[in-house]
């Protein structure tokens, strides 16, 4: 299958690559012109971005970016409810390869937090989240096979709630993956002046077109095609 081939809405942007490396070099171009223009505009900027192996590449070359990362406020739109100190963990992520050298000086947005669980943190975290005021500017997300974004997993007996709640964030424990976890809601990832979809592998074509035909239920990627959002996406 090729991009080409997906009958997507004229409301989606799809820009793809030949290789994983002009992605990584176009997107980090646009988003640092975005952040720049945003502290320009109103005097602060906010990035909200995924965890996973495919933003690696991205997060390593926008930390030099030379930006006023003091004026940027940084948070994730998932969290696994462990450690950072244990390897899966995307606050780890975060800290290893975008909260370095220039973008160390970026305020983090923690989601995770010690000695409690998921489902009791939940209220910590929105008030932590509603620090930033109005629209995300920026949001990445990804995709995974089974069409979950952010950790909304279509297995997840939350995803009913969390579909439809104000809140910033909700608890989520899936049960075909790995970890209790915190995540946005999808109505505090709508709210963004710019939202991405990151994604790599002729595989996540072939979830694109289902999805496309699906329901945020049983693919709650769907959810976010329905709104204006651009594709990257390379071999």
């Amino acid at each position: 299958m090729k991009i080409s081939d997906l009958n997507l809405p004229d409301h989606v942007t799809v820009c793809a690559f030949d290789s994983r490396e002009a992605l990584t070099d176009n997107l980090s171009t646009l988003l640092q012109h975005r952040l720049l223009q945003a502290i320009e505009n109103r005097g602060g900027a906010s990035l909200a971005v995924s965890g996973g192996s495919t933003p690696i590449p991205l997060f390593q070359s926008l930390s030099h970016a030379e930006l006023a990362w003091e004026n940027v406020t940084v948070t994730l739109v998932d969290d696994r409810w462990i450690s950072p100190d244990e390897t899966d963990s995307n606050d780890r992520l975060l800290h290893t390869h975008l909260l370095q050298n220039s973008a160390k000086q970026a305020h983090y947005i923690r989601l995770w937090q010690p000695d409690s669980s998921a489902e009791a943190a939940v209220d910590r975290c929105n008030t932590r989240l509603a620090a930033i005021d109005g629209p995300l500017d920026i949001v990445i997300l990804g995709m995974g096979n089974d069409g979950h974004t952010a950790s909304l997993f279509p297995c997840s007996s939350e995803l009913d709630a969390a579909l439809t709640s104000n809140a910033d964030c909700v608890a989520v424990n899936p049960s075909t993956a790995p970890y209790a976890r915190i995540s946005l809601t999808p109505a505090r990832l709508l709210n963004s002046e710019l939202r991405i979809l990151h994604i790599c592998g002729n595989d996540k074509l072939e979830t694109l077109s289902r999805a496309l035909t699906s329901k945020p239920e049983s693919m709650p990627i769907n959810l976010f095609l329905q709104h204006p959002i651009m594709i990257y996406w390379a071999p």
